[in-house]
């Protein structure tokens, strides 16, 4: 079994089991974990839960750990194929190479092929006791999007709302007005802005990373990153699948690191889903 066939189980099990596990409490004792990819000794292993801190939302004590997150999308052979757009499928590790989460989108498939990277969505996100300890939501709005008229209206700027766990709203992700370039605010159940991340001019460059720093409110410092990473001519060109990798301070609060991760996955979708 490869690794993109546990991860299918991951998903298959958890869809199967959705309605039951939306109501119950999380629990890391109620099933083992899986630690490592099941007949590959030595590979692809998961990262073992640490302790919940007091206040941390259950399934985000793995956050807490962590200056760096990548997210390594998986890619789909039949898309790379046929160009038939299929719901995306991301894979969450440390610096290690520890994989932390698995994630997979929830969308139809008319609202896939009609609306594209425009589309309404919600990401699953599980961890290896295969429940689920996030989501994030995206609605649909047609005439989103625009660098201009983003800091004009609500109805013209992008967001996305992070959920941990799913149906207990942590942050939001909203769409700020730019002359040319994508930015984007950070903000808490409420809505105050508590960080700002700045998109570059020119969204695509060949043969090197796209970096979105993300900067305190006032722009004084700088505290992290969400960078696109350069992943090959041919992986680039054929396929649609993308790697990220976001860095903020160990000590940020486990709650904007989610929040900052949701932003990744709007990033994606608006600027390299094609």
């Amino acid at each position: 079994m490869n690794f993109d066939d546990r991860n299918c189980l991951l998903e298959v099990s958890f869809t199967g089991k959705h309605e039951m596990h939306q109501n119950m409490h999380y629990d890391p004792n109620s099933q083992p974990p899986i630690t490592m990819q099941p007949g590959v000794p030595g590979t692809q292993p998961w990262m073992q839960a640490p302790q919940v801190p007091i206040g941390c939302p259950p399934g985000l004590e793995y956050l807490t750990q962590v200056d760096q997150v990548l997210c390594h999308q998986i890619v789909e052979l039949l898309q790379a194929f046929t160009g038939w757009e299929s719901n995306n499928k991301y894979a969450i590790k440390n610096s290690m190479g520890q994989q932390i989460y698995y994630v997979f989108e929830e969308t139809d498939c008319c609202m896939r092929m009609c609306c594209s990277n425009s589309r309404e969505f919600t990401l699953h996100i599980v961890n290896n006791y295969n429940q689920e300890v996030m989501r994030v939501y995206r609605p649909l709005k047609v005439c989103a999007g625009c660098c201009w008229c983003a800091g004009c209206c609500d109805c013209c700027a992008q967001e996305t709302q992070i959920e941990a766990p799913p149906g207990v709203v942590i942050g939001r992700v909203k769409q700020t007005g730019g002359k040319c370039n994508y930015n984007y605010e950070i903000q808490d159940t409420d809505g105050n802005a508590q960080l700002r991340i700045e998109g570059p001019c020119i969204m695509c460059r060949c043969c090197s990373d796209v970096e979105f720093p993300v900067y305190t409110m006032d722009g004084a410092a700088r505290v992290g990153c969400v960078t696109k990473q350069w992943t090959g001519l041919v992986r680039e060109a054929f396929t649609t699948a993308d790697n990220f990798g976001i860095s903020f301070p160990m000590d940020l609060d486990v709650k904007t690191k989610a929040t900052l991760l949701g932003a990744m996955f709007l990033i994606d979708f608006m600027g390299f889903e094609q």
